[in-house]
């Protein structure tokens, strides 16, 4: 008899396993509910499914009487323009350090211990500072998200580095290489799907600073509009923002990693074999 570990699923059953429980917790809330509502059926907490449709209907195709704008889309492009900027930036930052820690034993002697001390200082505790030095708009949004995903990034990538086959920095010297050739031609391509991975792993993190900034301090933005409705305790509107934030988070995790496979075939290859 085969063991357990030794089981793995056809590719039907593997989809069928993963909506599974997607479709307990649907199930659990309806029935939830349904025993709320049928005891008050003003209750806010857990609104009907048709509630929550209407809400969807309202924000998603409806435009709004004042602005004239459809309000989720408008959040949605707010809130991805910040988080697209503060994660491009805070990216390139993280490739470029990360590799001079990884490659010059000099950078890495001056700067290790302080980029390792500053990925261990909470983000948002600086938000306070952020808002007072760059002001409430933009600015100060975007280099929260920078500060909270840059070193994690620096420190990953220069780890990566240090993972590299000695044989082929060595090599390349021999044949003539500099320093800045070497972290061009042998360093550099091999850190691209490793940047792209280390991005990925930064997506919950950003969210968490971009929503935390609207909240505090924002005129649109997803984050925004759910702390503004929360006053009315208004969950048919908060509940939908937080799986439509959930689809855009797993969405471009998915389309991060399907670009980094196409891209970069070999690293993925060996991932496999290993």
């Amino acid at each position: 008899m085969p063991r357990l570990i030794n089981k793995i699923p056809t590719r039907g059953g593997a989809l069928m396993l993963g909506a599974l429980p997607f479709i307990l917790l649907a199930a659990t809330y309806l029935v939830a509910s349904e025993l709320r509502l049928a005891e008050n059926a003003n209750d806010k907490l857990l609104p009907s499914f048709q509630t929550l449709g209407d809400a969807i209907q309202q924000f998603a195709l409806e435009e709004n009487k004042r602005s004239g704008d459809i309000q989720l889309w408008s959040d949605t492009t707010a809130s991805l323009i910040r988080l697209g900027a503060g994660l491009s930036i805070g990216a390139f930052i993280g490739l470029a350090v990360g590799i001079a820690l990884g490659v010059v034993p000099y950078f890495r002697a001056t700067l290790a211990s302080f980029v390792a001390a500053l990925s261990m200082v909470p983000p948002l505790a600086l938000l306070p500072i952020l808002f007072i030095v760059f002001g409430l708009g933009e600015a100060s949004k975007i280099i929260l998200i920078i500060i909270g995903v840059a070193p994690f990034i620096m420190r990953d990538i220069a780890m990566r580095v240090g993972e590299l086959p000695v044989e082929q920095l060595i090599k390349a010297q021999t044949l003539g290489a500099s320093t800045w050739l070497v972290t061009l031609r042998v360093v550099l391509p091999q850190m691209w799907p490793r940047l792209i991975d280390a991005v990925r792993l930064s997506l919950g993190p950003a969210w968490l600073f971009l929503i935390a900034a609207e909240a505090i301090a924002a005129t649109d933005g997803l984050g925004y509009r759910i702390f503004l409705v929360r006053r009315y305790m208004a969950m048919d509107i908060i509940l939908p923002y937080v799986v439509w934030i959930t689809v855009l988070a797993f969405a471009m995790d998915f389309g991060l990693r399907k670009l980094s496979i196409k891209l970069f075939p070999w690293y993925h290859s060996g991932a496999e074999r290993a």
